[in-house]
């Protein structure tokens, strides 16, 4: 009798986290992932349910993958500057990525299946500017799965609300307290009217807001760092989880809101959470992030190595956010008693978050200036006309 081929090795599954109503994500994309098969893998075996682009991880494939070789020497011999460079460059990749998803997005009826695309952070504060960009990146890309991220600025706020309106898919980013998720969620309230009132099918508009929970934990690490005493250390690694769980009890709260269950008849989808920025202290670590910010109708976008540390050690629990407020409430007490204000922390880091925006953006121009030209043909146009 013939042996059987022994069985190849099997991707980790993300399953068990979708039941528990937490969609995965990817965080961070590029060309490679797509054309060697791996992002089509991770979606087929492992349950990956969307994507978003990040400007800081993808200056290095730009300036080094093979993949972008062929194209970003072509836009160099035709003269094409980095700025166009990166908008041809991205807009192929966004193609790609949103194709791969598509089977997730019809399968879900437009819940899942959802890909995440930065804009021009310069435009942060130019809420005109910001929304003409959206338009002109959707058009592009011209794919139904495509969210554009808008920064949760006071700006902001008013370009999410419009493109809401035009019938646009939202990723409003850089939520840090529960006030700002307010005003993010009056936006979207905003903008969903809008959208009914011009004809659009509200069921066809997805959103989801995003609280970067590295980024917390760091910042009020740091600070903790510098208290002596077990009160402080104790502290340590508990912020994020806090202000997520507050974030959740708002939402639940919205939820309940006349207004909402008025749009939700019209066919409007909830906007969910998501949990963003979660590498800290390294990939093995992060399992914590990912098995701690467990609820209902949330998502989680992963860096490909916290991604795969957690389909090979992922331990849940539960819920984790579903009436913990009070919880949370207690541990924003016990920093605001050792002198650490989180809502004057949290105003502080939405005010960093642009100009850092902004940085990894100008690397990623910096990553395509000089590459040698090395093709001829018809040139990739820069921006639509």
């Amino acid at each position: 009798m013939k042996k059987p081929p022994a069985a190849s090795p099997r991707t980790g599954d993300l399953r068990p986290l979708i039941s528990e109503g937490v969609s995965p994500w990817l965080d961070g994309i590029h060309r490679g992932l797509a054309t060697s098969g791996l992002l089509g893998r991770l979606i087929e075996r492992s349950g990956l349910r969307g994507a978003t682009t990040n400007p800081a991880l993808l200056a290095g494939p730009l300036r080094h993958d093979p993949a972008y070789a062929d194209q970003l020497a072509r836009l160099a011999g035709h003269h094409v500057s980095a700025e166009g460079s990166v908008w041809a460059a991205t807009v192929h990749d966004l193609r790609l990525v949103c194709e791969e998803f598509l089977g997730v997005f019809r399968t879900t009826h437009g819940h899942d299946g959802l890909v995440s695309a930065d804009l021009d952070p310069r435009l942060a504060h130019d809420p005109a500017a910001t929304v003409a960009e959206a338009v002109e990146l959707a058009r592009a890309v011209d794919r139904p799965n495509l969210l554009v991220k808008i920064p949760a600025t006071p700006a902001g706020l008013a370009a999410i609300r419009d493109c809401l309106g035009l019938g646009l898919g939202v990723h409003a980013t850089g939520l840090y307290s529960v006030r700002r998720y307010g005003q993010v969620v009056d936006a979207y309230f905003d903008g969903l009217e809008q959208a009914l009132a011009a004809g659009h099918r509200l069921a066809g508009i997805a959103s989801v807001a995003s609280l970067p929970v590295g980024r917390v934990d760091r910042e009020i690490d740091r600070r903790l760092a510098a208290i002596p005493g077990p009160d402080a250390a104790a502290l340590r690694g508990l912020t994020a989880q806090a202000a997520a769980r507050l974030m959740y009890r708002a939402y639940e709260d919205r939820l309940g809101d006349g207004r909402w269950r008025t749009l939700r008849a019209s066919g409007a989808r909830p906007q969910r959470l998501l949990w963003t920025d979660s590498a800290l202290g390294g990939a093995a670590a992060q399992a914590r992030y990912v098995a701690g910010l467990v609820s209902w109708g949330t998502a989680h976008a992963m860096t490909r190595p916290v991604l795969e540390e957690a389909v090979r050690k992922l331990r849940l629990e539960g819920d984790t956010l579903l009436g913990r407020h009070e919880a949370a409430r207690a541990v924003l007490d016990r920093l605001g008693r050792l002198g650490i204000d989180y809502g004057a922390v949290a105003r502080r880091l939405e005010e960093e978050s642009v100009p850092g925006l902004v940085e990894h953006w100008r690397r990623l121009h910096t990553a395509v200036e000089g590459r040698p030209a090395g093709l001829s043909g018809d040139p990739e146009p820069a921006r639509l006309s």
